[in-house]
């Protein structure tokens, strides 16, 4: 069944993860979260493949696969998410590498798009979902030219893990924040305290309110920004 989005599939009709037919190359992660249990799966090799910078699953040479590993940003999201009260709320997930996010809001009963630059990502969020028998919707996202987000916005909840790291996108993603929520919308950005998220954050405040939400790892924040209300 094909969403009503062009270039948008529901997890039924993904490609099954990269790898399937050979359960050798697929490593599986359990997580026992407020929601419930997820078992993700992932590329076995992935931490050997980012340490090398070697080719990603999507094929892009010199590309590590970040996305292929279950990180504690990533991890402590999703636990926030599963303490929220979700049903019928418009979700969308920026740079969702496995969906861990985007699986436990699926779980409290939202309506999810998950979205991803690298189509290895978007293989595995769509697997993911369907092995743990959740509904997900997974797209093709390119922040610099990002119509998929766009086409639904205003959305009730933007989420992103562990996506401050890279300088050259940031600019990127600073324009697209902003026009993703509405005047009650939330962004939910989780961060290992990376060097490039102060001035990131600091630059979402022209826009927005920030507040910092601690979590159970020391080393993980996640940032709220909901638009400010107009002054004057």
């Amino acid at each position: 069944m094909r969403s009503a989005f062009r270039g948008l599939t529901l997890y039924g009709d993904a490609p099954s993860a990269e790898h399937d037919s050979d359960p050798s190359g697929v490593g599986r992660t359990v997580l026992d979260l407020p929601t419930g249990r997820i078992e993700l799966a992932h590329p076995r090799d992935a931490l050997a493949r980012i340490y090398e910078h070697g080719t990603g699953d999507d094929g892009d040479a010199g590309d590590p696969p970040y996305w292929a590993q279950p990180w504690p940003s990533g991890i402590e999201l999703a636990a926030l998410v599963g303490g929220a009260d979700l049903a019928g709320v418009r979700v969308l997930e920026l740079g969702c590498g496995l969906a861990l996010p985007s699986l436990v809001a699926a779980q409290r009963g939202a309506r999810v798009l998950a979205t991803d630059q690298a189509e290895g990502a978007l293989r595995y969020a769509a697997h993911n979902a369907r092995h743990n028998g959740l509904r997900l919707e997974v797209a093709r996202c390119d922040w610099d030219d990002p119509w998929c987000a766009l086409a639904g916005a205003p959305w009730d909840l933007v989420l992103a893990a562990d996506v401050l790291y890279d300088h050259a996108s940031l600019p990127a993603l600073a324009d697209l924040l902003p026009r993703l929520v509405g005047d009650t919308g939330e962004v939910w950005l989780a961060d290992q305290h990376r060097p490039p998220a102060r001035a990131f954050l600091e630059g979402c405040r022209r826009w927005g309110v920030v507040t910092a939400t601690a979590t159970a790892s020391p080393d993980v924040a996640v940032h709220r920004i909901r638009r400010a209300a107009p002054t004057g």
